[in-house]
């Protein structure tokens, strides 16, 4: 008697320990796809507010005008970084860029005073672009506008083409998930399928009866949820270690989003699959229990 209890034992520990193993490689699966789409949208708007607007200005214009022009831009609400690049600067830029003096053969400085303008994401597109560039040629003060256009529109396009691939293969991953989950909950729950029937003949209800079995599958899809949030802040601090500068995509918020959406699935997956499991062979009668 002892021995077969051991042996039920060791059976239900091996289950058990099957399920917290499948569960937390799911919700690493999930875990990195949550993660990958929140740092798809932060690096999205690295890119696009590291895109440079040049503003042109006139010959004429003067050191205290480029700067006061300057300041009314910098109160314009796309406006997010401003810098200044005088004649004399453009030149030497430029001079170190190819490695002789242009002026020297053409007898003046043929580089315009220019301001590089970051903008933010929001206006980053198209339109808006087109939009601050007729306001800006406007100024008198300004001869041209330059931006890459093609670029940012290949960069919005390729943008919008990850951010459906990741929702696609989110909604895949989760249904993968579900499924791997809830047939090792079922085998689990399946291998007690007579306690049930037992506890139903002595007059349990059927939620005194689910509720030993959702606590504990609850309970292990927490501690699953909670190794696979270790593991990924392993993955993590590897890619920090490796990169550092990805701590510019990376911050406090994206983590905690995903150990929340990581906790979140792991508890809702395995109460759900539990409670459907419990459900059908609460349903059955002792002769189905006999047949499958």
């Amino acid at each position: 008697m002892r021995k077969k209890r051991k042996s039920t034992s060791g059976r239900r520990g091996v289950q058990v320990f099957t399920l917290c193993i499948s569960t937390t490689m799911v919700l690493v699966l999930l875990g990195l796809m949550v993660f990958s789409m929140l740092t798809a949208n932060n690096l999205s708007k690295w890119v696009k507010e590291n895109l440079t607007v040049t503003v042109m200005l006139g010959d004429t214009v003067s050191v205290a005008d480029a700067r006061g022009l300057c300041r009314e831009l910098q109160r314009q609400p796309y406006a997010k970084h401003l810098s200044y690049i005088s004649k004399e600067q453009a030149l030497k830029e430029q001079t170190l860029a190819m490695g002789s003096d242009p002026s020297e053969f053409l007898g003046v400085n043929p580089f315009p005073a220019s301001i590089e303008m970051q903008l933010y994401s929001d206006y980053a597109n198209a339109d808006s672009l087109r939009w601050i560039a007729r306001q800006l040629k406007r100024n008198a003060k300004v001869s041209e506008v330059a931006y890459q256009e093609d670029l940012m529109d290949k960069v919005n396009v390729n943008l919008q083409k990850l951010s459906v691939l990741l929702l696609v293969l989110a909604g895949l991953l989760t249904f993968i998930s579900y499924s791997l989950i809830s047939n090792t909950v079922r085998l689990s729950v399946y291998a007690r399928r007579f306690i049930i029937h037992t506890m139903k003949l002595v007059g349990a209800s059927w939620g005194v009866i689910r509720g030993p079995f959702m606590r504990q599958f609850i309970g292990i899809g927490l501690l699953a949820a909670l190794i696979a949030c270790l593991v990924l802040g392993g993955i993590v601090y590897a890619l920090y270690r490796y990169e550092p500068s990805i701590a510019t995509l990376i911050t406090e918020r994206e983590l905690a989003v995903t150990a929340g959406c990581v906790f979140l699935f792991g508890v809702l997956i395995t109460a759900i699959c539990t409670w459907l499991s419990v459900n059908r062979f609460l349903r059955m009668t002792a002769g189905d229990l006999y047949k499958i």
